[in-house]
């Protein structure tokens, strides 16, 4: 299989990020003596500075972690509805959809508290330790990757009219950040220092009661003040209009990270660990259950394998729309059921298909919102092409293949045997105008929820809303043995799914998983379903692949009635990925060369 880069072994740590120098600063901290949960929680802070417009500390954060000997578990960092997020509420306010833009997508945020609670109960290095990275790049400056001044580019008439506590920090002299030259965001290296400091004062040397008085200060204390003023002022939104958000001192105080267990599906040896229905991470679970049995699976990227997974991601997502959400009970255990999933097996046929079919687990009859029922006939009205305004969402590609991008990655694994698969993302430079006195923004995940009652991802208060973040940890019979992840939003489980079957069924390098193989292979993905970003459009029947995939297929594609558009080189996916084989304890990593900029570091 080509690559463009050795899939990297040793002994010692990996970390594969989608940027170098988040993935150096983790190994930085391996080096001196943390495990992979220190280095992932640097490493989280450090994407935080150098990709501003895929993720931000106020954003959402799952993450999947599996300690040596211990059991793999969910952390949520995914912040739920605010109280007064009612879709009566919104619907006074004259809207249908919850804006992609501005305070009122805002959930609780989420992020921060995530990584406070895995650095307290996995960790072992300080507040200030892990801290220190961040701190580094946000007051001495980095140099810029070209998409940051690009996104800037996209809202600069908005930011300099508007949103102008975003152009201080974005705009300095007028001027967006340049590759090359070093860019500074002083206001959070301000915000991360009086954090510290007040966490040190409270908590003394106590490295716990340290990571507790900064959550407090979250909550309750300087930063959760700003973040409420921030809230409360008229905001310019997507919408067209100005609006207040929701969010009050009460939800801040009352939200912490939870620990769950994950969902799990097991398949040719393998049990894949996802977070659960309120995620869309059951995707990935159902599209490896709606496979045949792996003697019956057509070769590897012919044109009838990209044509059944194709088909079967359709089916998957129109289940994901009518089934998950936190606002009701998820079937999931019906979902991969073997039953369920022959009779679903049993839709794919020979041609494309261009209809939104969910499955009615255990008999229950499928519920699908007006809007993404109007949106799948394409009745009037409904703009099923309709593009995203600036930086109201996270589809990675665009329909013309083009990536834009706002999610990070990271996977760790360690020398003990520690691994942990982490996707954080919004919070992001063009969600939400600057805190002013904090240096980044609010979140806008609250988009994704249904502004009509009775869905199971309807916006309700103290309900997370349905996120497309999916981490993932892989086992090999029971032992954790691969962690893998992607930027993307909808893309992401479709992204994650080829790559997981490439390293599953194809051949391995020097006696490890041929990681690098996997992610360099030709990639695709479909948007045949309602979108989860702001405005929700789909396109029926659309396939987007690399051109590297080989014309025969594209064109055998084409002729099974998929519409297919051929998109960029090197634009369908951003994945990371680490790996352990328990027998030797060989430890390996690798790292998507799209968007030139993710990198896997080790030894």
């Amino acid at each position: 299989m080509f690559t463009t880069r050795p899939t990297l072994q040793g002994t010692f740590g990996m970390v594969s990020s989608t940027h170098w120098l988040a993935s150096q600063s983790a190994m930085a901290v391996l080096e001196d003596g943390g495990n992979a949960y220190d280095a992932a929680v640097a490493a989280g802070f450090v994407l935080h500075v150098v990709e501003p417009h895929l993720n931000g500390p106020a954003g959402d954060l799952p993450v999947i972690l599996a300690p040596a000997g211990g059991d793999v578990r969910v952390l949520c960092g995914q912040g739920p509805a605010p109280g007064g997020a009612t879709i009566e509420h919104y619907r006074s306010l004259g809207l249908e959809l919850v804006p992609g833009t501005g305070p009122l997508a805002a959930a609780v945020p989420g992020a921060f508290d995530a990584w406070m609670l895995l650095l307290r109960d996995h960790g072992t290095k300080s507040l200030a330790q892990v801290l220190r990275y961040a701190i580094g790049y946000a007051e001495d400056g980095h140099a810029p990757v070209e998409r940051v001044g690009q996104t800037v580019e996209s809202v600069r008439a908005l930011f300099e009219t508007e949103w102008t506590s975003s152009a201080d920090v974005y705009l300095p002299g007028g001027r967006a950040p340049a590759p090359g030259e070093l860019f500074r965001n002083p206001a959070l290296a301000a915000t991360w220092r009086r954090l510290t400091a007040e966490a040190e004062a409270t908590g003394g040397d106590d490295r716990v009661a340290q990571i507790e008085a900064a959550r407090d200060i979250w909550r309750t204390g300087f930063i959760a003040e700003a973040l409420i003023r921030q809230s409360d002022r008229p905001t310019l939104d997507t919408s067209g209009s100005r609006h207040t958000g929701t969010l009050t001192a009460a939800d801040l105080a009352g939200w912490s990270a939870t620990y769950e267990t994950p969902a799990t599906y097991e398949w040719n040896g393998w049990t894949l660990c996802k977070a659960a229905g309120w995620s869309q991470g059951p995707v990935l679970l159902q599209q490896l259950a709606l496979l045949p049995p792996v003697p019956e699976l057509p070769a590897y990227g012919s044109e009838e394998y990209v044509h059944l997974l194709t088909e079967g991601c359709k089916l998957a997502m129109a289940d994901r729309e009518a089934w998950y959400g936190d606002a009701a009970d998820v079937p999931l255990a019906a979902l991969l059921s073997e039953p369920y999933n022959t009779a679903r097996r049993a839709l794919v046929g020979e041609k494309a298909s261009y209809e939104l079919r969910p499955g009615s687990p255990d008999g229950r009859a499928p519920v699908l919102g007006a809007h993404a029922t109007a949106v799948a006939a394409g009745e009037p009205g409904f703009d099923a092409l309709a593009v995203p305004a600036p930086g109201a969402g996270e589809p990675t590609v665009a329909r013309d293949g083009a990536t834009r991008g706002d999610t990070c990655h990271l996977d760790v694994v360690d020398r003990w045997g520690n691994m942990v698969a982490a996707t954080p993302s919004g919070g992001w430079l063009q969600s939400n105008p600057v805190v002013p006195e904090l240096g980044f923004p609010l979140g806008t995940r609250l988009q994704m929820a249904w502004l009509e009652p009775g869905l199971p991802n309807s916006l309700t208060p103290g309900r997370r809303p349905r996120t497309t973040l999916t981490p993932s940890i892989a086992l090999r019979d029971g032992v954790p043995v691969l962690a893998f992840g992607t930027p993307g939003g909808d893309q992401q489980d479709q992204w994650q799914l080829h790559f997981f079957l490439a390293v599953a069924l194809r051949a391995h390098v020097r006696g490890g998983l041929d990681l690098q193989g996997a992610i360099d292979a030709p990639n695709w993905h479909n948007d045949s379903f309602p979108s989860s970003f702001y405005p929700r459009g789909m396109r029926p029947g659309s396939v987007t692949v690399e051109p590297s995939m080989d014309a025969a297929v594209v064109e055998g594609l084409r002729r099974r009635g998929h519409d297919v558009t051929v998109g960029e080189p090197w634009s369908e996916g951003r994945l990371c990925a680490v790996a352990r084989d328990p027998r030797t304890g060989v430890l390996s990593a690798a790292a998507n060369p799209r968007g030139m900029q993710g990198y896997a570091v080790g030894r």
